[in-house]
């Protein structure tokens, strides 16, 4: 085990036991040793986490103290550096500055032994870019989605098809090359998949689908076929 993990581990049991524990029972339950243990709790008790007791008689974690809100594993911690880091790949410019904060965020508010896996840009991820479409808000897409409006998009299709269409929009998959809108077509009559960057146009109608999100949502993930789709493409 990790020394990260084993902090958080140490931390954890001292809250939950209700009498002191000593540095044997703890080495035992951790399977590391005792003399680790000891220099563990010195780590801590140097970050100031309220933990005392001695050597052969047993540690408690003084009452009132309390982990932040926030606290993840290593192995948790270092999932989501990478989700963030494949989120500033796509094409869409306010979730990418948005991953830069939140793990600013969670940075700021865990012990500082545990937030290695943020600071030591030891994972990575590589590939092209996507590039974010200059005439589409990304960010009224996602909007729509939460609150169930109806959008009109200018589109072209694979066949190079111009048409206006009225979608209720249902989801938004991001891949490496290109994002997709996944909606209900009022002129297809059935759920689709749209290319934002075929988009050349995106706006707000101001209609709503109220309550049909998660049946339409339903419907598609039924169709789904063994490549994932679930919906034809335009």
């Amino acid at each position: 085990m990790r020394k990260a993990s084993r902090l958080f581990e140490i931390i954890q049991t001292l809250r939950l036991a209700a009498h002191p524990i000593t540095a044997q029972q703890i080495a035992e339950k951790l399977e590391v040793t005792q003399r680790s243990i000891y220099r563990d709790i010195a780590a801590l008790q140097a970050m100031r986490v309220p933990i005392e007791g001695e050597r052969g008689i047993g540690y408690i974690l003084r009452p009132g103290f309390h982990l932040p809100p926030l606290m993840f594993t290593p192995e948790e911690t270092e999932a989501i550096v990478l989700g963030m880091a494949l989120t500033k790949r796509t094409a869409d410019p306010e979730l990418r500055e948005a991953s830069v904060r939140v793990l600013d965020k969670i940075a700021a508010a865990v012990p500082a032994p545990l937030k290695e896996a943020i600071v030591s840009r030891t994972l990575y991820a590589w590939g092209r870019v996507a590039e974010a479409p200059e005439t589409i808000d990304f960010s009224m897409i996602r909007r729509a989605i939460r609150d169930e409006q109806t959008l009109e998009i200018d589109y072209v299709s694979e066949q190079r098809e111009e048409t206006t269409r009225r979608i209720r929009p249902i989801a938004l998959i991001y891949y490496s090359e290109a994002a997709v809108v996944v909606g209900w077509c009022e002129l297809r009559e059935g759920i689709r998949n749209f290319r934002v960057d075929r988009m050349r146009d995106c706006r707000a109608t101001g209609a709503h689908f109220r309550r049909e999100g998660d049946r339409l949502r339903t419907l598609w993930v039924a169709g789904w076929d063994t490549s994932g789709q679930g919906a034809g493409r335009d």
